[in-house]
């Protein structure tokens, strides 16, 4: 049932509602009560100057080989590269590597399962993802995941000994996704391209599930319709109220951030979401409002870390978009939009989630934002709010925060797909930033350089390896070093 005005009042109270901005550029700040730094300003060798340990694990050291700065005393393996390495097949790895997610396999090997960002007919991409036998949903389509096996060394860095074979192909625009509680993947289409449009025999628009375990549990693919068809980004379970929620990354208007309430009796597992009924449940949008009762449009209006909203929601009238699309299906008054949302992670009983920038639609332009759904206390509070990067070119600040994990050591990763340079950097619960990694493969010229975007930053299961990728051309990487906590 709908919150009440009194109900949010004391919610909000309870969340740090009301922190100051802090606005400069390169800043996040985090809720309730963070004081926002670039670095961690360092009062000697790793300590700051109130004594305590460093932010962070100093400064990023330029690579000899051109491809992943670091700080002193880390290091970093290429797993997969496209055009390279091979698949068990002898094919190439597919290219543009997106969202990925890490599973504890079995002898000491990590799983992971690496989604493929390939819009469009396969005739636009040297290094498709190949259509295996069994695993293809439409022929058309470029895109897909593949499975990636890695061995460990005895201390839990990743190794030597990698195999590589097709999770799912045949589908387009694999951008995020989710990892589920039972042990799966769940890929995101960002396409909805009906059947005859660009070249596509089937409908996109839509996730599927992988399972890295069972190769023949993924064998004749079927998107899961009852979560619509939409320009999808992320996933993330609510295992304890069975919900599932999803990230929309579109504009004209602005997409929406999604909640599927399961069918009564319905139980999660593997392989039960394929099983349902294409309309099982209900798909719902946000609609938000503030601690006056007033209604919120879209969710750049917040210019305060610590801002917190309350949550209504609202069913969607057509999941599957079949005369128009499901963010347009709403009145301006209905729903809460978000410019760009992006990644999303389930952490501390609810769910982070990445709105990468506003400009127009921002009462004060922004260059990226991370807010806490709270589904016990149904409240969206703002944690993190990046200032627009006036120098993206220029090494140091941050912006366009895009994939996303919580850390094991405190705090939150970012992998950057801002203007300009791009990072890797950490977020601490008090609210300091530091850079974990920089691309140096420079892909465009000298004197015009152009650096991809960082994407699918997550940890191995036991920790001591944090895996990512560089998108273009597609490079998933293994950075070990000495952890620590941060705060």
């Amino acid at each position: 049932m709908p919150l009440t005005r009194r109900d949010f009042a004391k919610r909000s109270a309870s969340t740090g509602a009301g922190v100051a901005l802090v606005g400069s550029v390169g800043v996040l700040a985090t809720a309730p009560g963070a004081i926002g730094s670039e670095t961690g300003s360092d009062g000697g060798e790793g300590t700051e100057r109130n004594g305590g340990p460093r932010t962070g694990y100093g400064p990023l050291v330029d690579d000899p080989d051109g491809i992943l700065a670091l700080p002193e005393g880390f290091s970093y393996r290429i797993i997969t590269r496209s055009g390279e390495t091979k698949l068990e097949s002898g094919e190439s790895t597919p290219s543009n590597h997106d969202g990925t997610a890490t599973f504890e396999g079995p002898r000491g090997v990590t799983l992971l399962v690496n989604n493929h960002e390939l819009k469009g007919p396969r005739s636009k991409w040297k290094y498709p993802v190949p259509l295996a036998e069994g695993l293809v949903y439409d022929p058309a389509a470029a895109g897909g995941c593949t499975v990636v096996e890695v061995h460990k060394h005895s201390d839990g860095r990743a190794g030597s000994g990698v195999a590589e074979w097709v999770g799912i192909a045949g589908t387009s625009t694999n951008c995020a996704g989710g990892s589920t509680p039972w042990g799966t993947w769940l890929t995101c289409e960002e396409n909805s391209d009906r059947a005859g449009e660009n070249g596509m025999t089937k409908d996109h628009g839509y996730v599927f599930e992988v399972d890295p375990y069972d190769r023949r549990a993924n064998r004749d693919p079927k998107p899961v319709k009852a979560l619509g068809r939409y320009d999808h980004e992320a996933v993330v379970v609510d295992l304890k109220r069975g919900h599932l929620y999803l990230t929309e990354d579109d504009a004209d208007p602005n997409g929406l951030f999604y909640r599927w309430v399961p069918p009564h009796g319905f139980k999660h597992g593997r392989g039960q979401l394929r099983k349902l009924a294409d309309d099982a449940g209900v798909l719902q949008a946000p609609k938000c409002y503030d601690s006056g009762g007033r209604f919120v449009d879209d969710l750049s209006r917040a210019t305060r870390t610590g801002t917190v909203y309350g949550v209504d929601w609202v069913d969607v009238p057509d999941r599957d978009g079949t005369t128009v699309a499901v963010r347009e299906q709403f009145g301006a008054d209905e729903v809460t939009r978000a410019r760009k949302l992006e990644g999303m992670w389930w952490a501390d009983g609810g769910a982070y989630i990445v709105s990468s920038y506003a400009r127009e639609e921002s009462p004060v332009a922004h260059d990226g934002q991370v807010w806490f759904y709270d589904p016990r206390r149904r409240t969206l509070t703002l944690k993190v709010l990046l200032g627009v990067n006036k120098n993206p070119g220029e090494d140091g600040a941050f912006d366009g925060p895009d994939n996303i994990t919580v850390s094991p050591y405190g705090g939150l990763i970012i992998a950057e797909d801002g203007e300009g340079i791009q990072h890797l950097f950490g977020a601490t619960d008090s609210g300091r930033t530091y850079p974990i990694a920089r691309n140096d493969l420079n892909i465009g010229t000298a004197d015009e350089p152009v650096f991809s975007e960082f994407t699918g930053v997550v940890f191995a299961p036991d920790g001591h390896t944090l895996f990512a990728n560089i998108q273009d051309p597609g490079i998933m990487l293994a950075i070990t070093g000495p952890w620590r906590h941060q705060r």
